[in-house]
């Protein structure tokens, strides 16, 4: 739906289901319903369900933030991390990452409102920041993630992605591989897709509240 409303291909844009703090038997209920790929905000319990659910070709997106201590575990499960925001944070997945699995997906978090207690590199950093993925081979830089300000006024809201969406435009021009803009929950996907998401993270609306 929000899709078709924005003018945009059906398929353009994948779902990430949200799935922490949610069962694994809830997760195999979505698996059986067609839904491959999942989103987890805490390490441990990421891991946890990626080695316990072995449903055909499931794919696991880190989206929380990232401690130093965890970063072999999410190296050795994950298929993507959208929350990098840190060299040494990039610097550890790189060398943990296991060559027999490919280079890991990544996607750079940028704190596209500029709030101070939200995580994410601020916009003005981004030109030194990008330079630092040329030399590291377990990983592919894949594009950008954000999680902006909530606002009641859907124009308001936009304004952010569409911000984003600049920041990536730019960033192409050098680094032509960037193909992914994730951002959009399940209160704000409809204006994240009008600005050019190409991934929306969904829990609450898949799962449920917690």
């Amino acid at each position: 739906m929000a899709e078709s409303r924005a003018n945009r291909p059906a398929g353009s844009v994948e779902l990430i289901a949200v799935s922490k703090t949610k069962p694994v038997e809830d997760i195999e209920l979505a698996i059986a319903a067609g839904q491959l790929k999942f989103g987890e905000n805490y390490a441990q319990e990421a891991v946890n369900k990626a080695t316990s659910i072995n449903s055909g070709p499931v794919e696991w997106h880190f989206i929380g933030p990232i401690q130093s201590n965890k970063t072999r575990q999410l190296a050795e499960h994950m298929h993507w991390i959208h929350t990098i925001d840190r060299p040494k944070i990039a610097l550890r997945l790189n060398e943990q990452r296991p060559r027999s699995m490919g280079p890991l997906n990544i996607c750079i978090q940028v704190n596209i409102s500029e709030e101070p207690s939200k995580a994410g590199l601020s916009p003005e950093d981004l030109s030194t920041f990008l330079p630092l993925f040329d030399d590291l081979p377990n990983l592919k830089l894949r594009g950008f993630m954000a999680i902006p300000a909530p606002s009641d006024d859907p124009d308001k809201q936009r304004q952010p992605f569409r911000a984003l969406h600049t920041l990536f435009n730019t960033a192409k021009l050098k680094y032509p591989q960037l193909d992914t803009l994730s951002m959009g929950m399940s209160a704000d996907l409809e204006m994240a897709v009008a600005e050019g998401a190409t991934m929306v993270r969904v829990g609450t609306d898949i799962f449920g509240p917690r």
